[in-house]
């Protein structure tokens, strides 16, 4: 689906111009339209700031003003950080995109404004739009770098239908272990924990032996990491260990030759 247009209103800044096409190619979109702007978009600091997004500032169009820049769009959002005491519909940025992705899908043309870094956009310019988008940022300090601002609504573009989920386990090459190897490292450790006394009170010994076994099967364990647990118990019940074991000195303490 073709995204949004992006329009930027005098920007100022080469490298914020770089940086917003940064951000529009981050997030698949490409169409932008610069107003008035005091630099060229393909200025090599623009270009620089832009880390490879060459083709979106090439493809940028220049337009004298803003009537121009948004003639050929159906609907249009412009983000403004205060509130202008206007009466108009004003749309969260999720909102924003979701409503925009509804007239892009339709054949429509949409674009977001975006005002110049010092001033923002100016109330006749916000006129000329159909929704107001402000950004929920602190109060007390909301004031937002112009390829930030881009990113905010860039970010919702690309999320809107995303496919991954929220939360996701990656695996690789590992495998769930089955539940048999699971019952069995559980055995062997409540035998191991008998062996050593730690059990030894028979009255909490039900209740400890299930909290161990909600421990472990909470972790959902992999196969391998069932293997790594028998070596540790291997380790720790079937081999001599400590200082004697291997006729060196504790840690940390220093022997005196004599």
């Amino acid at each position: 689906m073709k995204g949004p247009a992006i329009v930027l209103v005098r920007p100022q800044l080469a490298e914020n111009v770089g940086m917003a096409a940064r951000a529009m190619l981050n997030c698949g979109l490409d169409d932008l339209r610069l107003v008035a702007p005091r630099v060229e978009p393909t200025d090599e600091r623009a270009r620089r700031a832009s880390s490879g997004a060459d083709r979106v500032l090439e493809a940028a169009r220049i337009f004298p003003d803003v009537g121009a820049a948004i003639a050929d769009l159906h609907r249009v959002y412009a983000t403004c950080p205060r509130d202008r005491d206007m009466v108009k519909p004003y749309f969260a940025p999720r909102e924003a995109v979701r409503v925009a992705a509804q007239h892009v899908s339709g054949g429509l043309g949409a674009g977001f404004l975006f005002g110049p870094e010092r001033t923002g956009l100016e109330n006749d310019e916000l006129t000329l739009a159909d929704a107001i988008v402000p950004f929920p940022v602190n109060p007390e300090f909301s004031s937002l770098n112009l390829a930030q601002a881009v990113l905010v609504i860039g970010y919702e573009w690309i999320s809107r239908e995303a496919s991954a989920p929220a939360r996701t386990l990656r695996l690789g090459k590992a495998e769930p272990a089955p539940k048999g190897e699971v019952e069995g490292l559980l055995k062997r450790l409540e035998a191991a924990l008998d062996d050593c006394g730690f059990l030894r009170n028979e009255a909490m010994r039900p209740t400890m032996v299930r909290n161990i076994r909600a421990f472990l099967l909470r972790a959902k364990p992999m196969a391998h990491e069932i293997r790594t647990a028998h070596g540790m118990l291997s380790g720790l019940t079937e081999r001599p260990h400590g200082p004697e074991r291997s006729g060196r000195p504790p840690r940390g303490k220093r022997v005196r030759a004599k």
